[in-house]
């Protein structure tokens, strides 16, 4: 009962804010779409399954894509716009942020993880999964744990914060292994199966949908001890309240309601474009807890 108390009062406050916030004149973001009639996603085109490029139609595909979708609909419905234009531009590790800040992209909900110092140059929304990072190997690899990774090659993504977790891990720990970054998942994946690399270090999350995308996915595992932790959130720029409420609005209405868990399901233990491979990645009990009461704190 208390925890239904506190979801109750917590998106009382929220339909509070966005009341307001619809009932004041458009500034910011939704200015500048309204004044446009367009909006500019911000889209991975290698984090499976949250933001992905699948065929050759070159449209963005994935759970975080989708999720974005609903924020154009609320959008069009709250701004009254009888056709809304929306643009996708290519994001990498390196400048999504840049990219929000600087006004090219409006909304970015890909696989971009929530911490103190890059909620000092955007704002997040409501996370929509909890991540938590691992190693993907070859099943017969011999490496089952941090220890194992002694005078070998790890592959990581450039510019994400498991990069820099996992260089830091090596002089910490002294395990005395060659990092090596790779421009997005799909290459770090890709030095893997080549042999490059004898582990990939990611999210557990994108590492399941990097193993998805093999020819023969029951070849590579997930293994080690759980290290950094993270929720993703979908950015936007600081100092626009309006905006963030609509869409911490939007993904609030989706957890009530659960339509939610019909979507999760959809990306993540359902056969997913292009191949039809499944992740087998169950909800887990944290992302459970942020739908019950949404936050777009960091991890601690």
């Amino acid at each position: 009962m208390h925890k239904i108390t506190l979801l109750g009062c917590t998106l009382g406050l929220l339909f509070s804010a966005i009341s307001q916030a619809n009932d004041a004149p458009l500034d910011g973001t939704l200015a500048k779409i309204a004044n446009s009639a367009s909006i500019t996603l911000g889209y991975r085109d290698a984090s499976v399954p949250f933001s992905y490029v699948g065929d050759n139609s070159g449209k963005p595909m994935g759970y975080s894509v989708e999720l974005a979708s609903k924020v154009v609909e609320r959008i069009q419905q709250q701004l009254h716009l009888p056709k809304l234009n929306v643009k996708y531009n290519l994001v990498t590790s390196q400048t999504r942020i840049p990219l929000v800040q600087n006004g090219t992209v409006d909304l970015e909900c890909g696989s971009t993880g929530v911490t103190a110092e890059r909620q000092k140059q955007v704002a997040f929304s409501y996370g929509f999964i909890y991540v938590k990072g691992q190693l993907l190997t070859a099943k017969d690899s011999g490496i089952k744990r941090f220890a194992d990774l002694r005078g070998k090659n790890v592959v990581t993504t450039a510019g994400t914060t498991n990069e820099r977790f996992l260089k830091n891990y090596n002089v910490e720990h002294k395990i005395d292994m060659f990092v090596i970054s790779a421009k997005d998942h799909g290459e770090a994946f890709q030095m893997l199966q080549t042999g490059r690399a004898a582990a990939f270090y990611m999210d557990d999350a994108l590492l399941y949908g990097e193993r998805a995308k093999a020819r023969d996915p029951h070849n590579w595992v997930v293994v080690g001890e759980e290290q950094s932790r993270e929720i993703y959130s979908c950015m936007v720029r600081k100092d626009d309240p309006q905006f963030l409420a609509l869409v911490n609005g939007t993904l609030a209405d989706l957890y009530r309601s659960g339509e939610i868990n019909g979507i999760y399901q959809r990306w993540f233990q359902q056969p997913i474009p292009p191949k039809g491979l499944n992740l087998e990645f169950p909800m887990t009990a944290e992302l459970k807890a942020i739908i019950a009461r949404p936050t777009s704190d960091p991890v601690e």
